[in-house]
C-alpha cells in the first residue's frame, strides 16, 4: 500500500471518528444528565452484560477463547462507560492518525462507532423499559417486550455486523508483530500522558486476539449466536433467549 493510500484511509478512518465520537458524546450527555438517568441506563446494560454472559457462557469457559469473550463483553458489548477513552481518542485524533498504522486506526473507529450505536439503542430501551413500567425489574419478557417495541432492526443487525467488523480488524492488528512492540514502548507514557484508557483498550484487545489464534471460528460464533437472538426477538418467538 503505497502511501498516499495510507494517507487517504487515515482521513477517511478519522472522519469516521470524529463523527461518531460526537454522536457518543451527545448521547451520553442525555443519559447521565442526571444521577437518576445514569442509573437506569447502567441498570439495562447491567441486565445485557449478564445476558451475553449466559449467551456466550461456551465461550467465556473456554481455553482458547476465554479471554477474547471477556474482552467482548467488557470493552465492545458491556456496561462499561467508554467516555474517557473517547475523550482520549478526540483530544489527541491528529496524533493517533500520525502515530498508529490505518488497521489500529480502524479498530479504533470501528469500536467509537459500534459505542455509539450501543449508545442510541440503549436509550430508546430504557425509554420503552420506563415507560411500559418494566426497567425496575427488567426480566426476559419485559426486555423481549422492549425490544421489538423500539424495532430498529437495520441498526440491530449493524450493531452485530460492527461487532464481527471490530473483531476482523483485532484479527489483523494482532498480526502485527511491530505493533506487539509499540504498545509495550507506550505504556508508560501513555498514562503519563493521560492515555491510559485508549492504551489499555488497544493492549487488551491486541493481547486477547494475539493468544487466541485465527479468530474465525469465535467470531463466527458470537454472529451466529446474535443474528439467531435477533430473529427470534423480532419473530416473538417462545422462549427466544434460550
Amino acid at each position: 500500500m503505497d502511501d498516499a493510500t495510507v494517507s487517504i484511509e487515515k482521513q477517511q478512518c478519522a472522519a469516521a471518528l470524529r463523527q461518531h465520537l460526537q454522536a457518543a458524546k451527545r448521547l451520553r450527555l442525555q443519559a447521565n444528565r442526571e444521577p437518576a438517568a445514569a442509573a437506569k441506563r447502567l441498570r439495562l446494560r447491567e441486565w445485557q452484560a449478564g445476558r451475553l454472559a449466559r449467551t456466550h457462557a461456551d465461550l467465556l469457559a473456554s481455553p482458547r477463547f476465554g479471554v477474547a469473550a471477556q474482552f467482548f463483553l467488557s470493552d465492545l458489548y458491556g456496561p462499561k462507560d467508554f467516555s474517557s477513552r473517547d475523550e482520549e481518542v478526540e483530544r489527541i485524533l491528529p496524533l493517533l492518525i500520525r502515530m498508529l498504522p490505518v488497521s489500529a486506526l480502524r479498530t479504533v473507529a470501528l469500536a467509537v462507532e459500534v459505542d455509539a450505536l450501543s449508545e442510541e439503542l440503549d436509550s430508546a430501551m430504557v425509554a420503552e423499559l420506563e415507560r411500559a413500567g418494566m426497567l425496575e425489574r427488567i426480566d426476559e419478557d419485559a426486555y423481549a417486550a422492549a425490544y421489538r417495541a423500539v424495532g430498529c432492526r437495520a441498526e440491530r443487525e449493524r450493531q452485530v455486523t460492527l461487532i464481527r467488523q471490530t473483531g476482523e480488524a483485532l484479527d489483523r492488528v494482532a498480526r502485527k508483530p511491530l505493533l506487539s512492540t509499540m504498545l509495550r514502548l507506550m505504556r508508560g507514557p501513555a498514562q503519563l500522558a493521560g492515555l491510559g484508557e485508549l492504551h489499555e483498550f488497544l493492549d487488551r484487545g491486541f493481547n486477547a486476539f494475539r493468544c487466541m489464534g485465527p479468530a474465525g471460528e469465535f467470531l463466527d460464533a458470537i454472529d451466529g449466536k446474535e443474528r439467531a437472538l435477533l430473529a427470534r426477538l423480532f419473530a416473538a418467538a417462545d422462549d427466544p433467549f434460550v
